[in-house]
């Protein structure tokens, strides 16, 4: 995934304040998925910083590659460095924004925050970071946003966050992370998104999200998960987006989503899901949009769908369950009646077709659900 400039989960500061984006757009599944993102629609943000950079330049700074730009914030100034040789040192005392990436970085000096104690959001994305300081963030209390998307990190050190109480997104996509420990998360009352996808996650530890009360978007996308711990989302109170996509997930359990009622987004494609329990999703009584495709699901057992879409509550922003190998049999019939209820909401009807009994093979399911 690559865009001119940027290639992480958030966009570099612009001065109207700083706000997350989903990264570049390269596929119809990352259209719709932005499309369901929250902050779907501030890619205008991204592009006026780049012209409030271009325009500064244009008035006289006209720096190496190397070099740093400082601008005026609203409450500080933004320091943005691309492809620095080193870390930017000292900061301005007032700096809000901090913005060094594109660099040969392969660490940082435990020092490196000091002086900024106002700094609200630090993004280290696309660097060659294999280490982090235990004591980075103690200087830099009110820090909101961490982003250290596309680093070479394995593992984080413990303590990393003892004082970081403020911090609201935390972004370690597309590191080199295998496992985690709980220990790691430990001081992020205030979490809100915990970006985790595009490493090499192959298990979690339980009580990985115990103290995360706050936290409304989880991303474990695109990893090696084969199962998840019982007790994963035992922590977090009103979780709304939770990404599982592009792992090796065989079953989803009646457990797992059971304490989550405010879930309205749930990513489940491009798994090995053989078996959905027939209580998974009812607990989902405000859930939006549902993607299940590209797994291989032959048939969901009865009343899997009755918390979900009409008649009870229309699924707005729609669900996908293309790309599996459904049975069309008796057995489908409680889907096939879901279905004809909810096309108003189905995406990619055309590719969502049966694998059998042969009479049938290549018809789309809403076809046959049509049928007399």
């Amino acid at each position: 995934m690559g865009g001119a400039f940027h290639t992480t989960g958030f966009p570099a500061p612009v001065q109207a304040g700083i706000m997350p984006l989903p990264q570049a757009i390269e596929t119809q599944d990352d259209q719709r998925r932005a499309t369901m993102s929250p902050w779907s629609g501030q890619q205008m943000q991204r592009t006026l910083f780049l012209l409030l950079l271009l325009v500064a330049l244009a008035q006289g700074v006209t720096p190496s590659p190397k070099a740093c730009v400082t601008l005026p914030s609203p409450g500080g100034s933004t320091v943005s460095c691309l492809s620095p040789a080193r870390f930017p040192a000292p900061l301005p005392a007032d700096t809000v924004h901090l913005v060094v990436e594109f660099s040969t970085l392969t660490q940082l000096p435990a020092s490196a925050l000091r002086g900024a104690a106002g700094l609200r959001e630090l993004h280290l994305a696309s660097n060659r970071l294999q280490e982090l300081p235990a004591k980075l963030l103690l200087p830099v209390p009110r820090l909101e946003v961490l982003d250290l998307t596309h680093n070479h990190l394995t593992q984080l050190p413990p303590g990393l966050f003892r004082a970081s109480a403020a911090l609201r997104v935390l972004v370690l996509k597309a590191n080199r992370l295998k496992a985690l420990q709980a220990s790691w998360l430990l001081g992020l009352k205030a979490l809100e998104h915990l970006d985790l996808s595009s490493n090499s996650l192959q298990t979690l530890p339980p009580g990985l999200l115990a103290n995360l009360v706050a936290l409304r978007t989880l991303d474990l996308g695109d990893n090696q998960l084969e199962t998840l711990p019982p007790d994963l989302l035992r922590g977090p109170l009103r979780l709304e987006r939770l990404h599982l996509e592009e792992n090796r997930l065989q079953v989803l359990g009646e457990t797992l989503l059971a304490k989550q009622p405010a879930l309205r987004y749930l990513f489940l494609s491009d798994n090995r899901l053989t078996t959905v329990a027939a209580g998974a999703f009812h607990n989902l009584k405000e859930l939006d949009m549902l993607d299940l495709s590209n797994n291989l699901l032959s048939s969901v057992p009865r009343g899997l769908w009755e918390s979900l879409g009409m008649p009870s509550r229309d699924m707005k922003d729609g669900f996908d369950i293309s790309g599996n190998p459904w049975v069309c049999d008796q057995n489908l019939d409680d889907l096939c009646r879901w279905l004809v209820a909810n096309k108003h909401r189905m995406f990619s009807q055309n590719d969502t077709r049966c694998a059998g009994p042969d009479a049938l093979r290549g018809r789309m399911l809403l076809e046959v659900s049509g049928s007399p």
